[in-house]
């Protein structure tokens, strides 16, 4: 089995992205399968051209996109992607959209193909914290999930996908305001790890309380 795994670039300002800095340290293998990194551009559309080109070269089963979520205080398992593109700052190519369709005429929503709840489970049980999200937001995190989820429904239908966003790195916090949460990107590359090893193992998701309350 085969597991692609991408993170951004770097984006709005900040000199990293802890989601490809903690790509990068992942193990070459995870429960057995052989675990492949790829670094996406934040910018609309483009960051799934650089995807669907690494789906032709690896052919994996699972592809696992993860994005810098900052404000957030644990790893974020996505469980819907939305068409919508609205963005609040502009992307690297200076792209800002306002309320445009991610693809014109598509669904207006993809449920992730990964078991989201088991990935939460395999995470808390190495002490991290996670959730269950049910917003990846307008930017470039929700582009790139719902152009995956699309691309599977259209062209891979053996294939997995889903998203995953992480807080941000400790050193990103340090002139933003007191309290903005972090996480150190080896404790996000072991969140991630976990999440890896639950998709490996687990073709349906758990049962078990989730959601939202507001």
């Amino acid at each position: 089995m085969k597991v692609l795994v991408t993170g951004f670039e770097p984006f709005g300002g900040d000199k990293i992205n802890p989601a490809y800095e903690a790509v990068k340290l992942l193990p070459a293998q995870v429960a057995g399968a052989d675990v492949l990194k790829e670094e996406l551009p934040t910018v609309y559309g483009k960051c799934a051209n650089v995807l669907e080109a690494a789906v032709q070269r690896h052919a994996p089963d699972i592809v696992i996109c993860v994005g810098q979520a900052g404000g957030r205080s644990v790893i974020s398992i996505e469980k819907v992607a939305i068409n919508l593109a609205e963005a609040r700052i502009p992307d690297n190519d200076g792209q800002q959209p306002s309320d445009k369709p991610v693809i014109e005429g598509g669904p207006a929503a993809y449920f992730s193909s990964l078991p989201v709840k088991a990935m939460v489970k395999k995470i808390k049980e190495r002490g991290i914290p996670s959730s269950v999200s049910y917003s990846a937001g307008t930017f470039v995190c929700n582009d790139i999930m719902y152009r995956l989820l699309h691309m599977i429904e259209r062209k891979y239908p053996g294939m997995r996908g889903g998203f995953i966003h992480v807080p941000f790195e400790v050193s990103q916090v340090t002139d933003r305001p007191d309290g903005t949460p972090s996480m150190s990107v080896q404790t996000i590359a072991a969140g991630l790890e976990c999440a890896i090893e639950a998709a490996v193992t687990h073709e349906q998701d758990i049962q078990g309380a989730a959601g939202e309350t507001h």
